[in-house]
C-alpha cells in the first residue's frame, strides 16, 4: 500500500512539472512563432536585436559605435511599430553568409540588410516586406555617354569577384570588358581614379556610393535597372505573427511620410528622388 501511495505521488509531481514545463515554454518571449515571436518579445522586453549591414554607404554604415543609413532608418521604422524606442535597439553587423544562420540561432531578431527575397532563403526563413525593389544598374561619372547596359561594348566595368552582377555581365554583355575586385569601393575608387567606366551592382548600393560627401557630384546612377531584387525583413521561419505585423508597419509607412523621409535623409541625398512602396507586392507571410 505504501508502494502504492508513493508511485501515485511521484507520479502527480512528475505531471506537474511536465505541465509547468509547458507553461515555461509557451510564456517565452525569446522563441519564435506566434505570440513568442518578435511581437511577443517587443511588447514583453521592449528590446529588438536587428542585424545589419556594416561596410555599404547610405544602406548599413558603422563608423566607431554608431550606424547609419537606409536599411537603419528602416530598422527603426519597425521597431517603433513594434513598441521599441531606438535606445532599446542592438545594432549587429551581419554579412550576406550569415544572416539566416544568425536568424535560425536567434543571434538577431531581425535582418535588414540589403536582403533579397528569393525562393531558396524562404525554405529556412520569413520574410516581411519588400521595402525596396532593387535592380542591377551602372554607376558611372555624371558626364558619361554610358546609357545602360547595351552601352557597355568595349567598355571598362568593375564589379566583385564572383558576384551576380558580375556573372551577368560576363554571360549577357559579353562586349563589356569586365574588370573585377574583392569589393565594390575598389570598384568606385577606380571610377573615380578613371581606370574604369563603369560599376555595377544593385542600384541602392551604387547609390549610397553616390551619396558620399568624397564623391558629391562625381557619380550618378544611370537609373535603367536591368534585374529585379526586392529587399525583405528576414526573421524565424515560423513567426507569420511578427511578418504580418512589419508589413503592416511598412504599410502604414509608405502612407504617413515615415519612409520617404528614411529615404531623402540617406539615399537621398544622392539626388536619387524616394521611391514609391508598392505594398501590394508584400509578402504573404506563410
Amino acid at each position: 500500500m505504501r508502494i502504492t501511495r508513493l508511485a501515485a505521488t511521484f507520479g502527480a509531481l512528475t505531471m506537474a512539472l511536465a505541465v509547468a514545463a509547458c507553461g515555461g515554454d509557451d510564456g517565452d518571449a525569446g522563441s519564435s512563432g506566434g505570440a513568442s515571436g518578435i511581437v511577443g518579445k517587443a511588447s514583453g522586453d521592449k528590446k529588438l536585436v536587428i542585424g545589419v549591414k556594416a561596410d555599404q554607404p547610405g544602406l548599413g554604415l558603422q563608423t566607431g559605435s554608431s550606424y547609419t543609413g537606409f536599411d537603419i532608418e528602416i530598422g527603426k521604422i519597425i521597431a517603433k511599430g513594434l513598441g521599441v524606442e531606438e535606445s532599446g535597439i542592438e545594432w549587429k553587423t551581419t554579412v550576406s553568409a550569415n544572416r539566416e544562420p544568425y536568424i535560425q540561432q536567434g543571434q538577431v531578431d531581425l535582418v535588414v540588410a540589403t536582403y533579397t527575397i528569393n525562393d531558396e532563403r524562404k525554405k529556412v526563413v520569413n520574410f516581411g516586406g519588400p521595402y525596396y525593389i532593387a535592380g542591377q544598374d551602372l554607376l558611372v561619372p555624371v558626364d558619361s555617354t554610358i546609357t545602360g547596359p547595351e552601352a557597355l561594348a568595349g567598355k571598362k566595368v568593375c564589379s566583385v569577384s564572383g558576384s551576380t552582377p558580375a556573372k551577368r555581365i560576363q554571360t549577357d554583355y559579353k562586349d563589356a570588358q569586365l574588370q573585377q575586385f574583392d569589393s565594390y569601393s575598389k570598384c568606385v575608387t577606380a571610377l573615380a581614379g578613371g581606370q574604369v567606366d563603369a560599376v555595377t551592382t544593385d542600384d541602392i548600393i551604387l547609390a549610397g556610393y553616390a551619396a558620399q560627401e568624397q564623391y558629391a557630384g562625381k557619380f550618378k546612377v544611370v537609373g535603367k535597372p536591368f534585374s529585379e531584387e526586392p529587399y525583405g525583413i528576414g526573421l524565424k521561419k515560423d513567426d507569420s505573427e511578427g511578418c504580418k505585423k512589419i508589413n503592416e508597419i511598412l504599410t502604414a509607412a509608405a502612407s504617413d511620410g515615415s519612409y520617404k523621409a528614411a529615404w531623402d535623409n540617406t539615399l537621398g541625398k544622392s539626388g536619387t528622388p524616394a521611391p514609391e512602396l508598392d505594398t501590394t507586392k508584400m509578402t504573404n507571410c506563410s
